[in-house]
């Protein structure tokens, strides 16, 4: 395990966090389905959230010297609420699995700093999972 390694994870982070902010703004933009008013708020509220996650790990980089990258992974958006719930718990468990990688690494090298940040950002990400099966939840349900 390196300090490479652990940069590379970090600009992996970045790159995520920005796509998945894109992706929830969207969804909340395009939101016209007749599940839940909250929807809509919640899904503006995550991608501020996600957006604020990109700012902060970009910042860390460049704490360690290394430059953030500028484009986010592939956006998806979907059509209808099951599917943008599938997609984002995709997205959300994708994250919490990198996260925890961040997480070993980060301790194996003794990098308390990135360590705190992510265990609060794994928090949120955790919090957003849980938002997003409650909505695959409730979609399947009104089927």
């Amino acid at each position: 395990m390196s300090q490479s390694e652990l940069v590379e994870l970090l600009r992996e982070a970045v790159a995520r966090e920005m796509q998945v902010s894109i992706q929830y703004m969207w969804q909340h933009v395009l939101w016209r389905y007749p599940i839940d008013t909250n929807v809509r708020s919640e899904l503006k509220r995550i991608a501020i959230v996600e957006m604020k996650h990109a700012e902060k790990i970009a910042e860390r980089l460049i704490e360690l010297g290394h430059t953030p990258p500028t484009d986010p992974s592939p956006v998806c958006i979907g059509a209808g609420p099951e599917e943008i719930a599938d997609i984002d718990i995709n997205a959300e468990q994708g994250a919490i699995q990198l996260y925890t990688r961040i997480l070993d690494l980060a301790r194996q090298l003794n990098d308390y700093k990135t360590h705190e940040l992510f265990q609060q950002i794994l928090k949120e990400e955790e919090e957003h999972l849980r938002f997003f099966q409650q909505l695959k939840a409730r979609a399947t349900a009104q089927q």
